[in-house]
């Protein structure tokens, strides 16, 4: 069990949020992360409303937690603030339960030896609203640059629910290939900048690998080729620096770009 009462929690209020949501929020954050694991060493809560009256769920909670070391995070939309808390506690209690059983597993090299261990339990995804913003005032308004780590499929797989993200982007231990990993229906996928499923090796039979090599774009021709495609999110090569990039729509209707740090 975790001591919370010490712990600070930063607070992060966008758009039209009910006085009494963080309040709410904090408590049930708070409440949650006494059943951690391991000590808690940081955690962030973002509570957003949507100023488009016209979007389905316009009120997004999300929180961000560092589990000593290790980042975990969660995030739920809803038609009322309240709701989204209620759904935001229930996601990150699951992510301390999975992180608690795969703690070291997850934390070494060695890939989680029950395929498809972390899913079990896990709260149906539904992916957040966009803001209906018109094409031609759509931009790149937030850039984000990591270190890719290189491990497996599984792991990429294990590290994205942990993250509670759509689509994770990785380097590929066995063919060190910058790759990504997301969610297709009720299964995984992972996509290469060249595929090479032959050298994969045993993976989870959940997982499927496409056989189509990531196209060779600029930022710019991958912001076209995203909205021609209607998808979340597109993997590409970045023209300029020969490295896997992911471009996404983000919550307020512009994009978000992701790229290697060295890259």
């Amino acid at each position: 069990m975790t001591d919370t009462q010490t712990l600070q929690v930063q607070t992060h209020a966008h758009g039209a949020v009910p006085e009494d949501a963080m309040d709410l929020a904090v408590l049930r954050v708070r409440a949650v992360l006494r059943l951690a694991a391991e000590p808690v060493l940081f955690a962030r809560i973002k509570l957003t409303m949507a100023a488009d009256p016209a979007v389905e769920r316009p009120a997004i909670a999300q929180a961000n937690v560092d589990m000593n070391g290790r980042p975990l995070r969660a995030q739920a939309a809803a038609e009322t603030m309240r709701d989204a808390i209620e759904m935001l506690s229930d996601k990150l209690r699951i992510q301390l339960e999975r992180a608690a059983r795969n703690w070291a597993k997850l934390r070494g090299s060695q890939p989680v030896s029950e395929p498809g261990e972390w899913r079990h339990d896990s709260v149906p995804a539904r992916r957040l609203p966009y803001f209906p913003r018109p094409i031609d005032e759509r931009g790149v308004v937030r850039h984000k640059s990591y270190g890719l780590a290189r491990m497996t499929p599984d792991e990429a797989a294990a590290d994205m629910e942990l993250l509670d993200y759509d689509f994770h982007l990785f380097t590929e231990l066995s063919t060190s290939q910058d790759s990504v990993v997301y969610r297709a229906d009720d299964r995984y996928r992972m996509a290469q900048i060249h595929p090479k499923a032959d050298r994969l090796g045993l993976m989870d039979s959940d997982f499927t690998v496409s056989d189509v090599p990531a196209p060779k774009l600029d930022v710019a021709e991958a912001e076209t080729r995203l909205e021609a495609f209607g998808q979340p999110f597109l993997f590409f090569v970045n023209a300029q620096t020969g490295r896997g990039n992911l471009i996404y729509h983000r919550y307020d209707g512009d994009y978000g770009l992701i790229t290697p740090a060295d890259g």
